[in-house]
């Protein structure tokens, strides 16, 4: 399972495009797989759980002194983590002026209308559960990874 900061060389955390929180080694690595099958992935990092998370994205921890102007382009957030679950680290990300712009994506297993709607009222920019069938999973990855770094477009 890919863990703190791996992913990309740590000389280039300031890099970031895509910030996946995901717990589960076996879809973290279908997750990754698929963006790399459309080139999306060199600047990804993941973390397994969302207190990881969160001290990358505010310069905590290991992450202290990491220009916070840089911010990743999408962040792929999946919502049963441990510490701190995905729907915390979503309030904590809108409730901070540098990074509520930032587009979250809630990739989850989970259909509880409680977590979609708690999601979309956090200010979730997407909720998708994920597909059970492999290549249905892989296909809605790499759309969502084309849709997010590819068309969208956020304030700078």
């Amino acid at each position: 399972m890919p863990g703190a900061a791996e992913g990309i060389p740590l000389e280039d955390l300031n890099e970031v495009e895509i910030l996946l929180v995901e717990d589960n080694p076996y879809d973290a690595e279908l997750t990754i797989r698929a963006l790399k099958n459309k080139g999306l992935a060199n600047k990804l990092l993941t973390f397994a759980d969302g207190v990881e998370a969160l001290d990358f994205l505010f310069g905590a921890g290991e992450y202290v002194g990491r220009n916070l102007a840089v911010r990743p382009k999408v962040i792929l957030l999946d919502l049963k983590l441990p510490r701190i679950n995905g729907l915390e680290v979503l309030e904590k990300i809108r409730a901070d002026e540098r990074t509520k712009t930032i587009p979250v994506v809630i990739l989850t297993s989970s259909q509880e209308e409680s977590d979609i709607v708690r999601g979309y009222n956090l200010g979730v920019n997407s909720y998708m559960v994920k597909p059970v069938d492999f290549d249905k999973f892989f296909q809605a990855v790499e759309e969502l990874g084309l849709y997010w770094l590819l068309l969208n477009k956020v304030p700078n």
